[in-house]
């Protein structure tokens, strides 16, 4: 089913009679367990863009690309700089915002911008009862029912089918500087991308890629004037650390790590979100893993041999550890998502019941509605 008018999707889930496949490009490995597929591909399209105001209202179905060339017109983009999945899960298809927001994905400028969820100021979406539901506004001025925009975004399509959301924008940078550095162990950069990040020099990216010798990562953006001044003083604070070089032309470089293209084809992928002080060492705990830390070492992806039950050898820990690449028995058999606590898996359970009280909506997910998957956090 691919409805093309809000109508429609109302009457296509009041009409439904077994679980629904919640799907926007089909790009993000969500939605591909029993039931209809029901895609939102078809509501596509710009509502408003209002360059002056920072704001975009956009249809949930719209590709990515078609928004990022519109901000691009202006000089603007999404400064969370979401992943695009298609490398890691190996989909095709086309990424749209309603699988951006429904996920909540955000890039390797979240340490400095913020998530998606932060910069969402409305959505309209369907819920189970088949009931239009709006929530927020379309400007900064009026975000009304915020914590209901702030729930749907990371929610993966359990709560609710997205028609439209409303995001404040950011003008783009104008220049940017990646410094680099090679050969250090994953404790040793960690703790120089702490150092960085706790300075005062705006540090846009920090990420080390934990494969042959090692490479760590720090980038900068800003007015070029700026970014200069700004990765001399970097120079300068880090380098007991060593010698860090400047990377031209880093844009692939961070694209690689924003959409985690290191890892190819084989292997199970996991998510870990953790404390910065905390990822080195969970990371040793696999230690077959290929790794990649971004977030300054809050973010750790890692790449197993299949079957590997990456929580049980992580143990207890003050974070989550998420199931992104595996195959679906795998996925059954450990679960996508990291256990929650039972007061939350209460709310949560309650929260379903409200909104999807027939259990529609990607049914074998199950998933926290905020927190946890590819992406968020």
């Amino acid at each position: 089913m691919t409805p093309e008018t809000e109508a429609d999707l109302a009457q296509a889930i009041v009409q439904a009679n077994s679980p629904l496949r919640i799907i926007g490009g089909g790009t993000r490995g969500i939605g591909t367990g029993v039931g209809e597929a029901l895609s939102t591909a078809g509501l596509s399209g710009v509502t408003l863009y209002e360059p002056g105001a920072l704001t975009l209202v956009v249809k949930a179905g719209t590709p990515l690309a078609e928004i990022e060339a519109a901000l691009a017109a202006e000089g603007q983009s999404l400064p969370f700089e979401p992943m695009d999945h298609r490398a890691l899960m190996g989909t095709t298809g086309v990424p749209t915002i309603g699988g951006v927001v429904a996920c909540n994905v955000s890039g390797p400028r979240r340490i400095a911008s913020g998530a998606c969820r932060d910069f969402m100021l409305g959505v309209r979406f369907v819920d189970g009862s088949g009931r239009v539901l709006k929530n927020g506004g379309r400007v900064m001025k009026n975000v009304t029912g915020y914590d209901l925009v702030r729930l749907m975004t990371g929610s993966f399509g359990t709560l609710g089918v997205l028609t439209e959301v409303a995001l404040k924008v950011l003008p783009a940078p104008r220049a940017s500087a990646t410094l680099a550095l090679e050969g250090m162990e994953p404790e040793r950069a960690v703790a120089a991308l702490s150092r960085a990040l706790g300075s005062p020099f705006e540090v846009s990216g920090a990420a080390h890629v934990a494969a042959d010798a090692g490479r760590t990562l720090i980038r900068l953006e800003g007015f070029e004037a700026s970014v200069a001044y700004r990765a001399d003083e970097m120079r300068r604070l880090l380098a007991e650390f060593g010698a860090w070089e400047t990377v031209e032309d880093a844009a692939e470089i961070w694209r690689g790590i924003r959409d985690v293209t290191h890892f190819g084809g084989d292997g199970d992928v996991w998510r870990i979100s953790a404390r910065p002080t905390e990822g080195p060492a969970l990371a040793a705990r696999v230690p077959e893993a290929q790794v990649v830390f971004d977030w300054g070492g809050g973010l750790i992806w890692l790449c197993v041999p299949e079957g590997t039950d990456v929580r049980a050898r992580l143990g207890a820990f003050g974070g989550h550890a998420t199931l992104v690449r595996a195959a679906p028995e795998t996925k059954a058999r450990l679960g996508a998502f990291h256990p929650g606590a039972a007061p939350v898996a209460a709310l949560e359970a309650g929260l379903r019941a409200k909104f999807d009280p027939r259990g529609l909506f990607n049914p074998e997910l199950m998933a926290p509605v905020q927190s946890h998957g590819a992406g968020a956090a």
